[in-house]
Parts: C-alpha cells; structure tokens; sequence
C-alpha cells in the first residue's frame, strides 16, 4: 500500500508539471513529463495503472500530437515484458483504443492490430485474426515503409487462405503489382524527402524486398492450387525461379524447375503455355534433371504419345513430388495429366489427317468412341482446333430400316399421290357443274324462242 501511495503521489507531481507544459505549448517538455509518467507505471509494474495513465493523458484537453504519439511508441515497447497474455491483450487494447482514428500513429496502430491478430492466430481463432487485420487499409499510409506494406498485406493474404476464403484472398492480392518486386531499393533511399511527409523505417521483423517476392508468389501458388489453375501456378514458379538468391542454389533452383515442367505439361495447350514450354526448353540448367527434359520435348514433339508408357516412365517421379519443397501436385494431376496427353494426341491427329473416321481416331488414343469424341468435342468447344463430324456416315447400314434418304423420298411419293387424287377428284365436280349449268341454258334459251313464235308480249319480269 505504501508503495502504491508513493506510485500515486509522484504520478499527480508529473501531472500538473505536464498540465503546465500542455498549456505553454512546450512540446518536448509535455511529450516528457507523459513518458516520464508511463515509465513510473512500468518500473512498478502497475500495468492496471499504466493502462489507465495512457487513456487519461490522451483524453486531456488540448493533449498534443507529439505527447500522444510519443506515449504511444513507449507502450509499445513494454508488450513483450508483460507477465502474461492477459494483460499483453489487455494493454494492446488500451492502445489501440486510443490510437484509432488519429492520423499520426496509424503505423503504431497497424503494428497493434498485427501484434493482436498473431495472438488470435496461435488461439487457433483465424477468422478473428483475418478480420482484425482486414480492419487496416495500409496501403493509404503515406509514411509507412514499402516493404512494411507488402509484408502487411501479404499477412492478409497469408490468414485468408489459412480462414479458406479465396475471394477475400483475391481481392487483397491485387493490391500488390508484381513489378513493385523489380524496382531497385537503392534508388529508393536517394529520393528526396518532401516536407513532413517523411517515410519511417521498417520494423526490424520485416524481410526484404526479395523475400517478400518469394513470400508474395508462394502464396498465389496457394491461391490457384484451389482452382487448379495450372499455367498461373507454373508462371508463379518462373517467378520464384528468377529470384537471384534462387538461382545461385541447385539446392533451391532444382526443386522449382521440377515443378516448372509439372504445372507446363499439366496446362492446356495456347500460345502462353506454349511460349513458356519452348523457353524452359532453352534452359541450360534443364540438362541437369534429363528425365524433365525428354518429358517436354515428348509434348512438343508432333508424335502421338502412348499413354501407359510415359506413365510407366515418369510415374515415380511424379509420386516423388511430395517429398520436394513446395509439396504434392495436386489430387487431381494424374487425371489432368492423362487428359493433356489426349489433347495433344488429337492436336497430332489434326495435323496429318484432313478427314477421319471416329473408329481409327479412338485406335490412335487408345480410347473407345464415345470418349474419343468427348474429347474431340471439348477441344472443339474451347476452340483449341476446329473440327466437323459428319454424323450420317457414321452410321451403321441397317437393311430393316429405311435411312432418312429413302423416308424422305417415301414421303413425297405419299404426298404427290394424295395431292393427285385430290386434283382428279375436283376436276370431275368441276365438270359435272359444267354439265348442268349448260343443260339449264339450254331450256332457258328453248323457252325464250317459244314466246317469241307464239308472239307472246312480255311487260313484266317472269317470277
């Protein structure tokens, strides 16, 4: 209790000391009597105390932003000194409260939030993480470090695929352009600092722009294996491939041009995959894995490759991928690998053969019909060849039925022979009409010259 008196009493002694500083508008005496207050509470480890001390300087009337972010900046230090989680929680909290919405510590309060969601992530809470961190939009911080926004919003990144939300993952990923990874950080420092707006340094956890590459790229590979989008997941490794500390590694560079050649044969043929297939082709340290080699040229070669004896030559390789960095190919690569060769044998097909029928193209893809002409269909339908079937031919002759030739011509025979009838049919009431209205003439015309011998007058029409 005493020692809580003297705490108390020497914390009221700095409060009006910076009161009166406050008011004279000393900035360096007033960010030192709040600093000074602060190192009280921690020296006795009144971290209740040193909460409540935080909230009440920032509060006071007219409190300057120096003070503010100076007491800020030495809190922050006293989080890992604290006796246990709950209390570390607790002061994070304090100071997060009080940094939100000023302008001037939003980089403090970044590292806050970064801190807190990392808590919320080994309490195996990921969803609380991801939305903790999503909560800061570091990529309007004028005075945060590059590298120290690509390393936030890589973590974003990073707790939405660990929370399976790939659309949010998406929409994150796009904040970083791949061509910030080329630029040189050298000239980086030499520009010029304009006004106040100064850059402050990174933290000292953040990795380099280099590393955050690798980092950014590993993390796509995670995003489009969901997809088994595999031409996006090749480009990623070309990426990483590139990097220089990569490529001076065979320990390193061997793994990833592995997974190159994977995701190239498992990609639909087009232009890209094609284009990226005939670099890695020129690739001198490709002679290094031969086995890879001869895989590709296979699949740029215009021959039509068995199915089970690539297999039977590539199968343990493909089978070793998962005990390589960067894990297994996906659930579904054997399949899609099948599915790669069968395309490229039809493209083989369609370059020596104008006209084919379905039964020599399945012998050729060693498949039945129905498949073979699947295929062909979605080949056709994702316009990667243009083809025809003409589906009569393909028919079998059937003697006990009529082909569509002889049904249609049958048809019209029916169709003449009624319409004939009909014709004949009319012709004959035409004449019978005919034939009485002539006889009815010719007792009219008899009548009338019988008046007239008579001498018969006739004054008024015959009713």
């Amino acid at each position: 209790m005493e020692g809580d008196g003297k705490l108390e009493a020497q914390i009221e002694v700095l409060l009006n000391v910076e009161k009166q500083m406050r008011q004279a508008g000393d900035v360096a005496a007033t960010r030192k009597a709040a600093t000074d207050i602060l190192q009280l509470c921690f020296e006795a480890r009144a971290w209740k105390t040193l909460n409540e001390q935080i909230v009440l300087l920032s509060k006071r009337r007219g409190q300057l932003k120096q003070a503010v972010q100076a007491m800020v900046q030495q809190a922050m230090q006293y989080i890992d000194q604290t006796p246990d989680l709950d209390t570390k929680i607790e002061l994070i909290k304090t100071l997060n409260s009080v940094s939100a919405g000023k302008i001037y510590v939003e980089i403090e309060r970044a590292r806050l939030i970064k801190k807190l969601a990392k808590i919320k992530e080994e309490q195996k809470q990921i969803g609380e993480a991801a939305d903790l961190m999503q909560e800061v939009a570091v990529e309007t911080f004028g005075a945060m470090a590059k590298t120290e926004k690509i390393a936030f919003i890589l973590e974003q990144v990073r707790l939405c695929l660990d929370h399976k939300d790939y659309v949010r993952a998406q929409i994150l990923s796009r904040k970083i352009n791949p061509r910030v990874f080329e630029a040189d950080p050298s000239k980086e420092k030499k520009k010029a600092k304009e006004g106040e707006n100064v850059v402050e340094e990174p933290a000292a956890d953040i990795p380099s722009l280099l590393e955050l590459k690798q980092i950014y790229y590993q993390l796509m590979i995670r995003y489009y294996s969901h997809s088994n989008d595999y031409l996006e997941i090749c480009r990623c490794y070309k990426a990483i491939y590139e990097i220089p500390s990569v490529k001076e590694d065979p320990a390193q560079w061997i793994p990833v041009l592995r997974k190159i050649c994977w995701y190239l044969v498992l990609s639909p043929h087009d232009s890209m995959q094609s284009s990226l297939h005939n670099s890695t082709l020129e690739d001198k340290n490709l002679s290094e894995i031969p086995h890879f080699r001869l895989l590709l040229k296979q699949l740029i070669t215009m021959e039509v490759i068995q199915w089970t004896a690539l297999w039977n030559t590539f199968k343990d390789e493909f089978e070793n991928e998962k005990n390589m960095a960067g894990g297994t190919l996906g659930d579904k690569a054997a399949e899609d690998l099948k599915l790669r060769v069968i395309e490229h044998n039809i493209l083989v097909v369609s370059k020596y053969y104008s006209r084919i029928t379905l039964k020599r193209l399945a012998v050729l893809l060693c498949l039945d019909i129905q498949e073979a002409e699947k295929h062909l269909s979605e080949m056709v339908v994702s316009k990667a060849l243009v083809a025809k079937i003409d589906r009569p031919m393909e028919l079998p002759p059937d003697p006990q039925r009529n082909n569509g030739a002889q049904s249609c011509t049958k048809g019209l025979e029916d169709f003449d022979r009624t319409t004939l009838q009909y014709s004949i049919l009319r012709n004959k009431q035409q004449e019978q009409k005919l034939a009485n209205l002539d006889s009815s003439s010719c007792t009219i015309t008899i009548c009338l010259l019988a008046f007239l011998v008579v001498g018969v007058s006739i004054s008024s029409p015959i009713l």
